[in-house]
């Protein structure tokens, strides 16, 4: 039962490694896309690009590139590049997907909406670390209940990192990174013949976007960065903000089983967070008959906090832990696929190449001692260690700084209750880029907000933003 336990925490659908059609260095001919990439009116291409931009004649990689073209040339204004998040996720799909959940008709007409699968993900230039089903199944750290919890993960994460430094693609290690990846951007960008170029991402991809604009800044036309990172990306300061993004998120959750006493997991928002810690507690010490232990209880709430549409299901998973009943099965495909060993190994490769990450293990015990007292919910997950502490490559160059030099030109959107991205980074974000941005706030929760939540104060700004390039003349808060 562990493995299907597994299935419920994963949120991704990841693609084979499968060319899409060649072109040569600088080019892009577009065809059929893969069999496995899905969308009408797509049509994909491959371009090469140095490994190593330091050495740009050296060594090159292929990356898959699909195309959205424009539904109304006569109105066409250029380009609109995009990264669905991550990192890791592919992105070949992500134009027709965005058209699935509703971009806007003026937003189609107004470019081809560019994707891409990164460098080392899915049909550009693979990388793998040879992972086992279950070995390491999730992005987010866990939970750790003391120091020898983290002492234990330390030695798994560890080994982890040896297989990734260990694989066949191991000589790639180094080089995929956020700043490369910001420079494939531009290649792309190159290859489409366009001066400059709109972009839109969102989760991890508003860190890539403000990297490019950075690199980039007088080729960035429009950039429109939703669910916002911190300023450094998903490092170890990033990381420990997922302990507040659940705090922030919480009480959404406690005031629907508080209103909902058929679960009988509390009759107002108090009690349901005391029986949060009551379940925890009893699957630590003794795991349910599917598999279920403490941290898993903690990871599986943390995910399913994405998005509302989860908390009947949420709920009936406490209900089942709580009495000692069967857990209620996957709720179909949004319980998503265990994320495959590609997915995860090339996360890894960003994540633990972006930036330094501290080494000793005394310094993750430390700093989940702190955050199970600041954050009780989930900060001792969000601190835990990770492979990147024994990751087997230095930076290769400094973090890029993101700064307010440029012109001004990024709008950020943002819910004040975001698990995964909460605000406290967004906010970073938004003072590192100082007068180049402005910023909306939605009083939502979740993660994920143009197109996703249904917010149109939020939705008819970002809209009007990708269309004319009107912002808000100041940052602006938007209700629910």
């Amino acid at each position: 039962m562990r493995k299907s336990v597994l299935t419920v925490l994963a949120a991704v659908l990841v693609a084979a490694p499968v060319p899409a059609s060649a072109a040569t260095p600088g080019t892009l001919r577009w065809g059929p896309c893969p069999e496995d990439v899905t969308g009408a009116g797509l049509e994909c291409a491959t371009l090469d690009v140095p490994l190593d931009y330091r050495d740009p004649g050296g060594e090159t990689i292929e990356i898959a590139v699909s195309r959205l073209p424009s539904a109304n040339p006569g109105k066409r204004r250029g380009v609109l590049l995009t990264n669905s998040g991550g990192p890791g996720g592919p992105g070949l799909s992500f134009p027709a997907d965005l058209k699935k959940v509703g971009l806007p008709q003026s937003v189609l007409d107004s470019y081809d909406v560019i994707g891409m699968d990164p460098r080392g993900v899915g049909h550009s230039t693979p990388v793998t670390c040879d992972l086992e089903p279950g070995q390491y199944f999730t992005n987010i750290p866990l939970y750790a209940r003391n120091a020898a919890d983290v002492a234990q993960r330390a030695e798994e994460t560890a080994a982890v990192a040896g297989q990734c430094a260990a694989s066949a693609t191991a000589r790639l290690l180094p080089h995929i990174t956020t700043a490369n990846t910001a420079r494939d951007l531009d290649r792309v960008r190159e290859a489409l013949g366009e001066s400059t170029t709109s972009y839109f991402g969102h989760s991890y991809g508003t860190y890539l976007g403000a990297v490019y604009a950075t690199l980039f800044p007088h080729r960035a036309d429009r950039i429109l960065l939703d669910s916002a990172t911190g300023p450094g990306g998903w490092d170890a300061e990033f990381a420990r903000l997922f302990g507040r993004g659940m705090e922030d998120r919480f009480p959404d959750f406690a005031r629907f089983a508080a209103a909902r006493p058929e679960y009988g997991l509390g009759r107002t928002p108090a009690q349901v967070r005391a029986k949060y810690f009551d379940i925890a507690t009893r699957l630590d010490a003794k795991p349910s008959p599917e598999g279920v232990n403490g941290q898993l209880f903690r990871q599986l709430t943390f995910a399913k906090f994405y998005f509302d549409r989860e908390f009947p299901a949420l709920a009936a998973i406490w209900q089942a832990l709580d009495t000692g009943k069967p857990m209620p099965p996957p709720a179909g495909a949004r319980g998503g696929q265990q994320p495959d060993d590609n997915y995860l190994a090339s996360q890894l490769h960003v994540i633990c190449n972006d930036s330094d990450w501290p080494e000793s293990v005394r310094t993750y015990q430390l700093g989940v001692t702190i955050d199970r007292v600041r954050h009780p919910l989930f900060g001792g997950a969000a601190a835990n260690i990770t492979p990147c502490a024994a990751w087997p490559s230095e930076p290769v160059e400094p973090p890029v700084r993101i700064t307010a030099r440029g012109p001004s030109n990024v709008l950020i959107t943002q819910n004040l209750r975001d698990p995964a991205t909460p605000l406290a980074g967004a906010r970073e974000l938004r003072a590192a880029l100082g007068e180049r941005a402005r910023m909306i706030t939605a009083d939502q929760g979740g993660h994920l907000g143009y197109l996703f939540l249904d917010n149109p104060c939020l939705d008819e700004r970002a809209t009007e933003f990708l269309v004319t390039g009107r912002r808000p003349p100041r940052d602006l808060a938007c209700g629910p």
